[in-house]
């Protein structure tokens, strides 16, 4: 259940930042932010899934929360800072975003 609220979280942000830039900028800008979200997913997925095996049994915490499920939510948390400051950093001195 763990991972379905974070995958929808995910989806649901994926879709914003993608509508978003695309009526803001251009289709080009919401194409490139969409695979640059997929790209940063799919590594730190992978990342985090071979740090964890180090440290975590498959099995995890207990049902609802496996390995998996801690590779998903620090990924989660790694993106929310990486997001922010990307999508919504202080604009710069000509006053538009980074």
């Amino acid at each position: 259940m763990v991972n379905v609220f974070l995958y929808a979280i995910h989806a649901i942000f994926f879709i914003y930042i993608v509508y978003t830039r695309i009526k803001r900028e251009s289709l080009a800008d919401g194409l490139l932010n969409a695979a640059l979200m997929i790209i940063f997913f799919t590594v730190g997925y992978a990342i985090f899934d071979f740090l964890t095996k180090f440290f975590m049994e498959t099995e995890g915490f207990g049902r609802d929360f496996t390995r998996d499920t801690m590779n998903l939510f620090l990924l989660s948390i790694v993106e929310f800072f990486f997001y922010k400051f990307y999508f919504f950093g202080e604009p710069n001195e000509a006053g538009t975003e980074k």
